[in-house]
């Protein structure tokens, strides 16, 4: 039965592309209240991508955009849950693109538009694999689950009160999604793993005003002087994290992911003249990828005040902050670096300031099974559709979604990457290649069908 789904997706690959073309033209951006009508307009397409093939959906409401949940097979077996938004990024300024960001234009092979990669694209590639076994064979080989939702871009508020409010009806032994890269242009891969994440803002606040640094200078802290001792004292000179305890619980890389990731196409000159840097640098004793995806990080996301118009003005500044993410890896408690992270500045904050520090953000990192039954399908079912074996690589990012999963649902997660990781997701000429749409289609499609025969 599955050359006979491959064969129907090979026959309907034009009408693929045209129907992704479709869902691309409607602005789902979810940050922006004024496209409150196309978030509803494109969850009900999703809807009815369902319906129309014979599965079972319907669009639950949220305090925020609506959700789509689905579910089609056999009730008995393997279930698997596939997870994946409609919603998009704003399109940032529009004289970077090439060409409009909602109306979809194909250029040397690839679909450019806001979200074709991130995530409608390959989100649809399982919608799409889901159809043709129902158009093919009347129904999915194992029960599969989908939750389709609006909110991804701006940190999935409401997901967890959907995922709880069904846990018994979304109940599966694995959750994929399509919502991270390939390696590179040629290697497609799995990602098992991704950081968790903690985002601090610190505020420090000095006299009443700003002040002249001529006339004052010497007699106060300069809030601005303060906040750069606070960050220098948070790193040292081998790029490690001084914070006490950071490091206690740091699950350290097998010998086996340590020397998978020796033998990964990596070119270390090429990453570095992509991001234009003189140098690569970082803790030392680890690899670019090791401390990419497997090492914790502290870094400054932005640091605001004083003086920074055009020109000289000499003042003290009378307020200043910084914001900072940390970047966790397994066995890292968020809580407790979080609260380690709060005491290490107040140590480190001079006399005579306030200090005000604010929780933007936290989440755990998440890792899967390399050896499951799940994996080894996922793993089979991307060799069929690339023609290529999966690489398996970590990811430096961070998916809150991943532990709320593990946590509510017990079920471990697959992440297929079908995108090219410089799709430019997020950016101005967003692209999804479409022979990786259809090879994640034929993916998604064989995954089905080995999963259910998994044990």
């Amino acid at each position: 039965m599955i050359d006979k789904v491959l064969a129907h997706i090979e026959a309907n690959k034009d009408a693929h592309v045209s129907r992704l073309n479709d869902l691309l033209r409607i602005p789902s951006i979810s940050t922006d209240a004024d496209h409150k009508a196309d978030m509803s307009k494109a969850a009900d397409w999703v809807r009815k991508l369902f319906t129309d093939c014979g599965i079972a959906a319907e669009i639950v409401e949220t305090p925020g955009h609506p959700c789509v949940i689905a579910e089609a097979g056999p009730a008995d077996g393997p279930a698997v849950l596939i997870y994946g938004h409609y919603d998009v990024q704003p399109t940032g300024d529009l004289s970077l693109w090439s060409s409009p960001a909602f109306e979809p234009t194909v250029r040397d092979g690839a679909i450019y538009a806001r979200g074709s990669a991130d995530d409608k694209g390959q989100v649809l590639t399982h919608l799409f694999a889901a159809e043709a076994w129902m158009k093919v064979a009347g129904d999915l080989p194992v029960r599969v689950k989908f939750v389709v939702e609006g909110e991804e871009e701006i940190g999935s508020p409401n997901l967890e009160k959907v995922i709880r409010d069904h846990r018994d009806r979304l109940a599966c032994d694995y959750v994929a999604l399509s919502d991270t890269p390939q390696f590179d242009h040629d290697t497609p891969a799995i990602t098992y793993g991704t950081k968790g994440m903690i985002y601090k803002e610190l505020f420090i606040t000095g006299p009443k005003q700003n002040l002249h640094s001529g006339s004052f200078g010497g007699t106060l802290t300069n809030p601005g002087n303060a906040l750069a001792a606070i960050v220098a004292s948070l790193r040292d000179g081998d790029n490690r994290v001084t914070i006490p305890g950071f490091y206690d619980n740091v699950r350290d890389l097998t010998n086996d992911e340590r020397a998978a990731i020796k033998k990964l196409p990596f070119d270390e000159d090429g990453y570095r003249q992509s991001i234009d840097v003189p140098s690569l640098e970082g803790e030392r004793g680890f690899s670019t990828l090791e401390r990419k995806w497997a090492r914790p990080t502290l870094d400054v996301n932005g640091m605001i005040g004083g003086f920074t118009d055009e020109g000289a003005s000499t003042v003290i500044p009378a307020k200043m902050s910084g914001k900072m993410s940390m970047r966790i890896v397994p066995d890292q408690d968020p809580e407790r670096i979080s609260e380690a992270f709060d005491a290490a500045v107040r140590a480190a904050c001079p006399p005579g300031v306030k200090l005000e520090i604010k929780t933007h953000a936290s989440c755990s990192a998440y890792l899967g099974e390399l050896d499951s039954p799940g994996m080894k399908a996922a793993s089979a079912a991307i060799e069929a559709g690339f023609g290529k074996a999966p690489v398996f690589i970590r990811e430096g990012g961070s998916l809150p979604i991943l532990p709320l999963f593990k946590d509510v649902l017990g079920a471990d997660s697959l992440m297929l990457g079908f995108c090219t990781p410089d799709c430019n997701a997020h950016g101005p000429d967003e692209y999804f290649r479409i022979d990786d749409l259809h090879r994640g289609t034929k993916t998604s499609a064989c995954f089905m069908n080995l999963l259910a025969g998994a044990k």
